[in-house]
């Protein structure tokens, strides 16, 4: 899948290991079968990947991402704790500590992140990331040493968007949010959140951070403003592979706009061509790895399986280890772009909405 890595800011990677989940055969696909039921957390090992450690508890990949703010090329590491449960509106951001004396100097230990190292001596997360040359995509390792107080060096932080009017609505981030929930849950989108509390897609939110989720009415063009459209014209190979993508879709009983989004998501993540390459392991039409259970590299490169995958719902081939589109609830009500992000979990979500005009137009002609 596209991305940055996003979300984990201390890194000591975990090495990736062959996943050994349990399956059974039910109905013709793979259903995992749980170990046990899930605990609210799980502290990561040496070896684990967020896929294996998905699978053992018999939980989506997708889901376990989400729920921690991460995305397909966030790293893990040994140590840090998982939430594997959803997230609840009543979590509370922990308590300030007391204030660090000046000068003091912090040596990073796995599992560290700069938000921790950030309550545990007071401070803010900004405040550590201008006074150590950092940006929020910056990741930090065990033995590093880092100031956590005193004058910052030339690097200054980055500007913290203008403070919200009155009117405006805001939320503050607890544990396990990720600016797509949060912009569902307030009925806007992603884009929009970014715009105003000037983000970008790399960026990295964390508990006790206010978002703008609703500006005032003056103001609020940024959440309306469509994305700029993309234009362009298919060959033999493209077209072929979008009148598969129609197929499958009108066969499976996908409305239109349904069909609308595959297009766009094939098209941002190979340019609607079954691709034997790919970031990381990624492959095919949609860019699917295996490594995170969309199939071995065979059926992934299958371009009909891996529609019918993207897809999702009562026919996937993947059975329940993955999320397709089908299985987003409420995914027609979406925006274009989010309905696609929540399937593809990308660091760039705004891509696919700069499709959607040209894929009405695809599918017209190809459909």
């Amino acid at each position: 899948m596209l991305g940055a890595l996003a979300g984990t800011l201390a890194v000591s990677p975990a090495a990736a290991t062959p996943e050994s989940a349990p399956l059974e055969r039910l109905h013709g696909s793979s259903r995992l079968v749980p170990a046990q039921s899930a605990p609210a957390s799980y502290v990561v090992r040496a070896g684990d990947t967020i896929s294996s450690i998905a699978a053992h508890h018999g939980l989506r990949t997708v889901d376990v991402l989400n729920w921690n703010g991460l995305s397909w090329r966030s790293v893990i590491y040994p140590g840090q704790t998982l939430r594997l449960t959803a997230p609840t509106a009543a979590a509370a951001p922990a308590p300030a500590p007391a204030t660090a004396p000046s000068g003091t100097a912090h040596t990073v230990v796995a599992g560290d992140t700069v938000f921790a190292i950030a309550q545990k001596y007071g401070t803010t997360v900004d405040a550590v990331l201008a006074a150590n040359g950092l940006t929020r995509a910056s990741v930090i390792y065990p033995g590093q040493k880092l100031a956590v107080s005193g004058a910052a060096p030339a690097a200054a932080p980055a500007p913290a968007p203008a403070a919200a009017p009155a009117s405006s609505r805001t939320h503050t981030v607890v544990a396990g949010d990720t600016v797509f929930a949060i912009a569902q849950k307030y009925g806007t989108t992603t884009g929009a959140l970014f715009a105003l509390n000037g983000l970008q897609p790399s960026s990295i939110i964390y508990p006790g951070q206010k978002l703008i989720v609703q500006q005032a009415a003056a103001a609020a063009a940024p959440a309306t403003a469509p994305a700029a459209q993309l234009t362009s014209s298919l060959d033999a190979e493209q077209v072929a592979t979008a009148a598969l993508i129609i197929r499958i879709g009108r066969e499976l009983g996908v409305s239109d706009r349904g069909i609308a989004i595959a297009l766009a998501t094939g098209m941002v993540e190979s340019g609607l061509r079954n691709l034997d390459w790919g970031d990381r392991d990624s492959l095919g039409i949609f860019q699917q790895r295996p490594s995170t259970g969309w199939g071995t590299p065979a059926q992934v490169q299958d371009a009909d399986r891996s529609t019918r995958v993207f897809y999702g719902g009562q026919h996937d081939p993947n059975g329940t280890v993955t999320r397709g589109l089908l299985d987003i609830p409420g995914w027609e009500k979406m925006s274009f772009t989010d309905a696609a992000q929540a399937v593809q979990i990308s660091a760039y979500p705004s891509r696919y909405g700069q499709w959607e005009t040209q894929a009405y137009q695809w599918l017209a002609a190809h459909g």
